[in-house]
């Protein structure tokens, strides 16, 4: 089981948003029947069995086993992550665009940057696991407290001119056989978990 997989197909998504569905995802974490889940989720095991064989379709389930019991033969299924993104793309026609947008301090081009930030990442993990290899990345993760707006500014043009000097110091447009990178730096006020 992954930690996270990207949904990019627009009928696995929508399977995935139905909230028994869904439920039945964050169940399955650790394997289980029909049976045991439908106690859980409060469902006849029928409802539930269908609401499987949906979620198998997509991709969303996979059968850890199969066990005899009696004439019956009970499958016992995992979520095949432990939890899910919905890439832009399973929106295709309405994914965001950032290049419609021009200001970069606007939070709707930053929405737009991540995004393609998740449309990009999960579609770099789709074929790495079709050919088995692992992604290189690097991600920043941190919180820094501003005195004030000034500050803010302050600290985004200072941060903006590091960025660019080390972008300016490792690029080589002409390295033959090199890849390139994005980088994407975002700040933005943080939200506070309840």
């Amino acid at each position: 089981m992954h930690e996270v997989a990207v949904i990019e197909d627009p009928a696995a998504a929508e399977a995935s948003l139905d909230p028994m569905r869904s439920k039945l995802l964050s169940e399955l974490v650790e394997p289980g029947s029909a049976t045991s889940l439908a106690a859980k989720v409060g469902l006849a095991r029928q409802k539930v069995n269908y609401h499987l064989r949906t979620l198998e379709r997509h991709g969303l389930v996979e059968l850890v086993e199969e066990r005899k019991k009696g004439n019956v033969t009970e499958r016992v299924m995992q979520a095949t992550a432990a939890s899910f993104v919905i890439s832009p793309v399973a929106l295709a026609s309405v994914q965001p665009d950032p290049g419609r947008f021009s200001d970069r301090l606007s939070a709707r081009w930053l929405l737009a940057l991540a995004a393609q930030l998740v449309r990009d990442v999960g579609t770099l993990i789709t074929g790495a696991a079709k050919t088995r290899k692992r992604v290189a990345t690097f991600a920043l993760d941190g919180e820094v407290r501003f005195a004030s707006a000034a500050d803010r500014a302050a600290f985004a043009e200072e941060l903006a001119q590091c960025v660019t000097s080390l972008v300016s110091k490792y690029h080589d447009e002409s390295a033959e056989g090199g890849r390139d990178h994005r980088l994407i730096v975002a700040v933005h006020p943080a939200v506070k978990e309840h």
